[in-house]
């Protein structure tokens, strides 16, 4: 299978492109948050292009001869988001558009399109199913439940064989220090305190980048055209709890955190049903919360 992976040089979509077994282009914009080194171990078996998905020609150019693409480029980080929306509307749903129809052009079999769990807004209790509305929050959150609904139009549409992911926050090593793991455990490392939102009780689900890109690779080979799949971590935590570990990890105290103003439209709660990929596609996440956190912890001690 040759397969375009767009954002393949950023934190997941590096991960997919180390482990993926097939034959891959890479296209990457290499804005802050991709970088070369993130392919060094696969540089010579990969092919790379730089450029940008917005660009329509240069997409166009790049998409003939492939049976798939996997869709992780975007802008991504909320704080970002808030402080200004153009490039996220640009990126995620502009630049979707324009992947999705130089792949119907091509004719390319299959289209991944990787979003987020952020999409369905917040909840408190329960989890929620594919089935549920989106209710984004963030203009990032926006920008890509707007991507999502492009991408399923060109299922509906033009019968384009679209499948997208919804996953859990992840984390794992080369992960861009703007993140809240690698973000904490980089500043604690150097002996800085670190930002702890409100009051520090808002919930995320925790997934491993690898298990991630396990439940991609499933979609993509055993998925169902039009489908969405919920890619879940299984381990909730608080924020504050989140600190607590990574204040053990990194052997420094609460003497190290700060609290801060709360986030605007901060989401107190984020839980994905996940029973769909599951029973279709026999996903099951592999790596234990306190198994990846150490080796990610680890992983930026010995790569500063």
């Amino acid at each position: 299978m040759r397969v375009l992976v767009t954002g393949g040089a950023g934190f997941i979509g590096s991960h997919f492109v180390r482990t993926f077994a097939g034959d891959v282009t890479v296209l990457d914009k290499l804005t802050y948050a991709g970088n070369l080194a993130n392919l060094a171990p696969v540089r010579d078996r990969i092919s790379f292009v730089h450029g940008d998905i917005c660009d329509a020609a240069l997409v166009d150019s790049v998409m003939g001869g492939h049976d798939a693409v996997v869709h992780f480029a975007a802008e991504s980080h909320v704080d970002r988001s808030i402080r200004g929306a153009a490039d996220f509307v640009q990126t995620n749903v502009v630049g979707t558009q324009t992947l999705l129809d130089a792949a119907l052009r091509h004719g390319v079999g299959t289209f991944v399109h990787v979003s987020t769990d952020e999409v369905y807004g917040s909840i408190d209790v329960g989890s929620w199913p594919e089935t549920d509305p989106v209710r984004p929050t963030s203009p990032y959150a926006a920008s890509k439940a707007s991507s999502d609904l492009i991408a399923l139009s060109y299922h509906r549409t033009h019968g384009l064989d679209v499948r997208v992911t919804r996953c859990a926050n992840n984390y794992g090593p080369y992960q861009h220090p703007e993140k809240v793991i690698p973000l904490f455990v980089t500043t604690l490392l150097d002996g800085g305190q670190v930002p702890l939102y409100g009051d520090g009780l808002n919930v995320r689900d925790w997934l491993h980048v690898s298990d991630h890109c396990a439940g991609i690779t499933a979609v993509l080979e055993r998925g169902r055209p039009g489908e969405i799949y919920n890619v879940g971590g299984g381990f909730e935590l608080t924020n504050r709890e989140l600190t607590q570990r990574l204040l053990d990890a990194c052997g420094r105290d609460w003497s190290s955190v700060r609290y801060v103003e709360d986030r605007k439209g901060h989401d107190r709660r984020y839980a994905l049903d996940w029973s769909k990929i599951a029973g279709e596609l026999g996903y099951a996440p592999a790596v234990s919360f306190d198994e990846g956190l150490a080796s990610t912890v680890a992983w930026y001690r010995d790569n500063r």
